[in-house]
């Protein structure tokens, strides 16, 4: 823990990477916010009678619907991977900038496999798993998502626990001494 404690320190004493962590969390999170409404979103973007002002404040106002169409579980996975993502990016950037040619793939591999497990979580109430869902439709696999006990929470849960190991996976790579390869 204190590894991982100061490897945070380490990074985030630099304005360029917790600016990036925020952005990178902030973009995840709008994503995941406006993923069930892309329809509309979609619909007002491309309408010519829509006013501008509408255009702008949608996608805003949008971003609190984390605390309408969300249940607590998705709301909470949900932040958690936003933010996890955005530390992830930056400890990931600071690793491959460090180490240009001897980066090695493990912490990237699980934030990879942590982030595409956190999408296939995002859902609200109205339509549970909307990407893994769509996924498991094409296959014929929807009808399980109802027989989960988290009706496909567990996806979002994993792609938290995923991005945690990817988060302790970067930082101790970050902390190990850099070794030039010849």
């Amino acid at each position: 823990m204190t590894m991982l404690a100061e490897t945070l320190r380490t990074v985030f004493k630099e304005w360029k990477y917790i600016f990036l962590s925020v952005f990178v969390a902030a973009l995840a999170f709008a994503l995941a916010t406006w993923l069930p409404n892309l329809d509309l979103l979609s619909s007002i973007l491309t309408d010519p009678l829509v006013p501008l002002i509408d255009k702008i404040a949608l996608p805003i106002n949008l971003l609190g619907s984390i605390a309408t169409n969300f249940t607590v579980l998705s709301a909470s996975y949900t932040i958690a991977i936003a933010l996890l993502t955005g530390i992830n990016v930056a400890l990931a950037t600071y690793q491959i900038r460090r180490q240009r040619q001897s980066f090695s793939g493990t912490g990237a591999a699980a934030s990879s496999l942590g982030l595409l497990s956190g999408i296939f979580g995002v859902g609200c109430a109205a339509c549970n798993s909307l990407l893994l869902a769509s996924v498991l439709g094409i296959v014929g696999g929807t009808g399980i998502i109802p027989l989960l006990p988290l009706q496909g929470g567990e996806f979002g849960i994993a792609g938290v626990l995923l991005l945690v190991a990817a988060t302790y996976l970067l930082a101790r790579q970050i902390t190990r001494p850099l070794v030039c390869k010849i």
